[in-house]
């Protein structure tokens, strides 16, 4: 049988990166030959098997032709005269269109080591144009290889697919998952670039797209610019190791600023509202996972209250960690300190680490924990007392944990509802 591994396998052992997964590329062979050789089929839309030791994916050589809008509007065509170089052709990028046969010969009909080594994104051809989700796989290797570039006439090429209306036809489930996939990479602020480059960033994410440009006061964001402060505090997500539902949430965070009155500018009052409600509207479009969008939501609903805990009050603090259900969920409720963390250090200059509210939003979390809400509650004399009860007894602890740190004595008053 001749089979060959192909795309990322190879590509990143040239680059010496280290090997997720292998994918084999069959030639001469048929379904029947496969399964009499004790492979198990797993396609569905082309031929595609199981290893029977290695359980590894062994697709039959196949060519492709475009018939319908979108990244499935394809029909495949699988036959032994399907060539390694015809099945290779079909390929994104010239990086991912290298082979290499079971004794280790490297089979680069495109060049693809060349761009490899020159750093370079190159398409194959004018097929590349058939699949819009092509425009985001490019973007998600962006973010992967961060020092590679583009080459002039792929990106042409792609701003020619982002205006030519092919993205409209993605399906939400496939967009999201190149996004999550690249939010996860090093540095996930390049897959944004190159969307926004391309044009395609305002056609998937038209939200994210206007907040480049958009001012914010410089004393407390000396990079000025939105969109420049979004991709700061999402690369520091990434460096720092956070999970997608923290990267996500830190790329939504201050999406309400884009509708922020152009009289008011560079201020942006109450714009956590707004960014709450688009995050929202953003993670339904895109069918995001559950987890993924109630976080993002009450991050950009709370975000501009977690680093003013210095001098607040304790029943503010309390109400802070109530809205966030801390209670049940103190682990998410540490997850939004981490992405509040990284929105603090995702600003010009330099700031002095660690976040200076994160040792008393530690503190508070602790106290708060401390109370025993079921006691409070068996105790009350009247039901519709409990919360209060709960509240003033949670109040009392944060007071004594935080006094002679950050918290005063005044009676509570809520969070002032203007932020920078």
């Amino acid at each position: 049988m001749r089979a060959y591994v192909v795309g990322g396998a190879v590509r990143d052992t040239l680059l010496g990166l280290p090997v997720k997964d292998r994918d084999w590329v069959v030639v001469g062979e048929t379904p029947e030959s496969m399964l009499a050789r004790g492979f198990r089929p797993v396609g569905r839309d082309f031929p595609v098997f199981l290893h029977p030791e290695t359980h590894e994916e062994y697709a039959l050589a196949r060519t492709e032709r475009k018939n319908g809008h979108g990244h499935t509007g394809f029909v495949c065509h699988a036959s032994p005269d399907v060539t390694l170089e015809e099945d290779l052709l079909r390929r994104d990028l010239s990086i991912n269109a290298i082979a290499r046969d079971p004794g280790g010969v490297i089979i680069d009909p495109y060049g693809g080591a060349r761009d490899l080594a020159a750093g370079i994104f190159r398409h194959l051809g004018p097929a590349f144009a058939e699949d819009p989700l092509r425009v985001l796989r490019v973007a998600r290797f962006a973010a992967r290889l961060p020092e590679f570039t583009l080459a002039p006439e792929t990106l042409a090429l792609m701003r020619d697919m982002s205006a030519s209306g092919e993205l409209d036809h993605l399906v939400p489930e496939r967009v999201w998952k190149e996004l999550a996939r690249g939010l996860m990479e090093p540095r996930p602020s390049r897959m944004i670039r190159v969307l926004r480059d391309c044009g395609a960033l305002a056609v998937i994410l038209p939200e994210l797209d206007r907040l480049f440009g958009v001012p914010q006061p410089p004393l407390h964001h000396p990079e000025v610019d939105t969109g420049e402060h979004t991709m700061l505090v999402l690369d520091h997500a990434a460096r720092a190791g956070h999970p997608l539902e923290v990267r996500w949430a830190c790329l939504l965070h201050d999406l309400g600023k884009g509708e922020t009155p152009a009289d008011i500018l560079p201020h942006h009052y109450d714009h956590e509202s707004r960014s709450a409600r688009l995050a929202e509207h953003i993670s339904a479009r895109l069918r995001v996972p559950a987890h993924c969008r109630e976080f993002a939501t009450l991050f950009a609903r709370e975000h501009g209250h977690f680093g003013h805990i210095a001098g607040m009050r304790p029943g503010t603090a309390v109400s802070i960690l109530e809205r966030c259900d801390a209670a049940r969920r103190p682990g998410r409720f540490r997850a939004l300190l981490d992405a509040s963390a990284c929105d603090y250090f995702g600003r010009g200059g330099e700031r002095p680490a660690p976040w200076p509210s994160a040792a008393p939003w530690a503190h508070a979390l602790e106290a708060f924990l401390s109370v025993d809400a079921g006691k409070i509650a068996r105790a009350a004399a009247m039901r519709n007392q409990i919360p209060a009860l709960i509240h003033a007894a949670r109040a009392a602890a944060v007071r004594a944990r935080l006094q002679g740190e950050s918290a005063t004595d005044e009676p509570e008053t809520p969070p002032h509802p203007l932020s920078p």
